[in-house]
């Protein structure tokens, strides 16, 4: 009988709860991006962004900082994607059943996930850097970050894959397709979205990354010529200058500005590209 007296009561209060959640972050989100485009925004020219930094990051442009950024960027995501995508499938047990041996190696899995990234900077820096002798080079950093991403990729997709009817799959092998047939035809165009969704979060946490690539990338900044040289990315880039640089704050800010259009970018193209695939997967 009191919970009938008190549901009036609660709802409002529950409702204005999630009212100052939502505007509270909303909040935080604009004061920070808002300070970024405030400093950083009159700033930007195109000398800064094809231009090559000087007097130690203070003057000049970022665009090696730019070029390196890209390149550890796009090494992460190809080296992330089949293996993630196939760790996904494996522990979805949508084609393949799972032996209770390997089963512990889910909880590895979600383990790694929650490493912090300075050790798996730690990680790179001996595997990749020493051991099979690359040096501070992009392509360490790149790897080492693909080492970093790779856990959260495969745990989402592990999801993606288990939220899949088994009508999907039982429907495909009663016409006699191939399981790789299924795999490409049927589960892959179902969890796109949710693949998209995945790798703009790894891509979103692999730019704004410091730590693990401290220990691996390096701090050289110029025009990278191969993957084993040295290089900065923008996260470093901003670190550096505002932390160990006198007067590097103004070049911090620019840096971040043009990190967060990025972001922006990155997330609208993927917008897109989901709305697109949606349309044609609904013959629309």
């Amino acid at each position: 009988m009191l919970s009938l007296y008190l549901r009036p009561m609660i709802n409002p209060c529950f409702q204005g709860v999630k009212l100052a959640s939502v505007l509270a972050v909303v909040a935080v989100f604009i004061w920070i991006v808002g300070d970024i485009f405030w400093q950083g925004l009159p700033k930007i020219n195109a000398d800064f962004l094809f231009g090559t930094p000087s007097n130690a990051g203070r003057d000049g442009g970022i665009r090696p900082v730019i070029l390196s950024t890209i390149y550890i960027l796009a090494i992460a995501i190809l080296a992330t994607l089949p293996f993630a995508t196939l760790t996904g499938l494996f522990f979805s047990e949508k084609l393949f059943p799972l032996s209770p041996i390997f089963r512990p190696l889910q909880r590895f899995v979600d383990i790694l996930a929650g490493v912090p990234s300075v050790v798996f900077g730690l990680f790179g820096n001996t595997y990749f850097c020493n051991y099979l002798g690359m040096g501070y080079s992009i392509l360490s950093g790149g790897l080492t970050l693909a080492c970093m991403i790779l856990p959260l990729a495969a745990k989402i997709l592990q999801n993606a894959f288990s939220s899949i009817p088994n009508e999907y799959v039982s429907g495909g092998e009663a016409l006699g397709l191939s399981k790789f047939t299924i795999f490409s035809k049927i589960m892959i165009p179902s969890v796109l979205p949710q693949v998209t969704a995945i790798y703009i979060i790894c891509i979103g946490r692999a730019l704004a990354e410091t730590a693990a690539l401290l220990f691996t990338s390096g701090y050289v900044m110029r025009d990278p010529e191969s993957l084993f040289d040295s290089g900065r990315t923008l996260s470093i880039h901003i670190y550096d200058l505002s932390m160990n640089i006198t007067g590097g704050n103004a070049n911090a800010y620019k840096t971040a500005f043009v990190l967060v259009i990025m972001l922006l970018l990155i997330n609208y193209i993927a917008h897109i590209t989901i709305r697109k695939w949606t349309r044609l997967s609904h013959g629309r």
